[in-house]
């Protein structure tokens, strides 16, 4: 966890690393699950739907790696490349619910 206070993680760094690990486990699980229904339907907006769900994932695992890297310094950084790889992986799962066929 956090490097500055002799390697002991507070109660909200681990919360926070819990919560995140969730979130990842749980994106990557929709991901696999919609790359499955493209595998079985050939429909694009499954594929849209597993890009949504991956750059979402990712967007959460950059910035808790990052804030443990560089000790929760930059938040203004880490929230912008949250937010907007969560924004742009929304919009392809909306996209995707549109597209449908």
């Amino acid at each position: 966890m956090s490097l500055h206070r002799d390697t002991v993680p507070t109660v909200i760094e681990l919360l926070y690393v819990v919560s995140t690990l969730v979130f990842v486990l749980v994106g990557l699980t929709m991901v696999g699950m919609a790359m499955r229904a493209y595998v079985q339907t050939s429909r694009q907006a499954m594929l849209h739907l597993s890009l949504g769900f991956s750059l979402a994932v990712a967007g959460a695992a950059a910035t808790m790696i990052s804030a443990f890297l560089t000790d929760f310094s930059g938040t203004r950084s880490l929230l912008l490349v949250n937010s907007s790889l969560t924004a742009f992986g929304y919009l392809f799962v909306m996209y995707s619910l549109v597209a449908y066929e």
